[in-house]
């Protein structure tokens, strides 16, 4: 019976945000200092990446919650939305995966184009780079943002050198990494905390990955690559270290991820982007191009690029 209510709880607050305007949904942001509101503002994209449905430590119901308070134009899954490597040991699926699936489905219906760029979880849909109408797969993306940037979207795991070289590491440093977060929940859970349930592991990961970073200049390549595509950024995932920064003139937009972090970048239709934790917590931001005069509708820019984008190298690599 409790089941059933809870069942029926989430169908209304499902229903309640499907009702929303299909033109986009007006959030409020707190400001850094937690005490003061910005006025609402239209969502333009939404940028998520290594949600890992299929890991037990996958935090499914924050994602699809996320999910339930948007209705962009946009929305970009930047690899590793399914793990392919833990489905394939062990096939584990849960209703609420189910569910995410539905409200994906219900928001291509209102309007909402779907894109996915594979990332090493997930390669197996490398194979499947297409347009099937419901989503459009490809390796790379550029996104026109609404103030006239142009950005690269990429997961990122091709600048990892340590995926590229020894994938055979990198699987087992993934499956040691299943153990510590284990570790660190049933701790937590002992302790009686459960916020944040993976705070131990995240900063362990995110010493790590600034090791392995350092040694893959993963985000100069990525900069690089992004610079080579005639691109004034670059949006990608993989080593779950939401950040947003200049390196060498150009953005550099890590989306982070849904195990430890539970964090997206949002778009708005100023062409200014937050980096927001699933409760609503403003990480950073990066603020719009100035105006110079009027900006030209760069939307489609996705389909023309394409072909120059498929032929461009992409070395070096990180552990995920």
């Amino acid at each position: 019976m409790a089941e059933r209510s809870a069942a029926e709880r989430s169908a209304a607050e499902r229903s309640a945000a499907e009702g929303s305007a299909a033109e986009g949904s007006t959030v409020e942001h707190c400001a850094t200092d937690g005490n003061e509101s910005t006025p609402s503002r239209t969502v333009r994209s939404v940028f998520v990446s290594d949600v890992h449905l299929g890991c037990k430590h996958s935090q499914a119901v924050a994602f699809l919650e996320l999910l339930e308070r948007h209705e962009p134009e946009q929305l970009y899954i930047v690899g590793d939305f399914i793990d392919g490597w833990k489905l394939k040991r062990r096939w584990r699926w849960l209703p609420v995966y189910d569910q995410i699936m539905l409200r994906l489905m219900a928001m291509k219906r209102r309007g909402t184009r779907l894109l996915y760029t594979p990332g090493n979880h997930d390669d197996f849909l490398r194979s499947f780079l297409s347009n099937f109408g419901v989503i459009d797969i490809k390796d790379r993306f550029v996104h026109a943002a609404a103030d006239g940037r142009r950005y690269l979207i990429t997961h990122g795991d091709q600048f990892d050198r340590v995926e590229q070289s020894c994938q055979w590491l990198s699987l087992v440093a993934s499956y040691a990494y299943d153990v510590l977060l284990t570790a660190n929940w049933l701790g937590n859970k002992l302790r009686g905390k459960n916020h944040d349930p993976y705070a131990f592991c995240g900063a362990i990961k995110r010493r790590v990955k600034r090791l392995v970073s350092h040694v893959s200049e993963f985000e100069g390549q990525l900069v690089a690559s992004a610079k080579d595509t005639g691109c004034d950024g670059v949006i990608c995932g993989h080593i779950h270290h939401p950040r947003i920064l200049q390196v060498e003139g150009l953005s550099y937009l890590n989306t982070g991820d849904w195990v430890e972090n539970c964090t997206a970048l949002l778009e708005y239709d100023d062409g200014s982007f937050e980096l927001v934790r699933s409760d609503g917590t403003l990480l950073d931001r990066l603020a719009p191009c100035p105006p110079s005069g009027a900006i030209p509708d760069l939307r489609g820019d996705e389909d023309e690029h394409a072909e120059s984008l498929a032929g461009l190298p992409a070395s070096g690599s990180l552990i995920s």
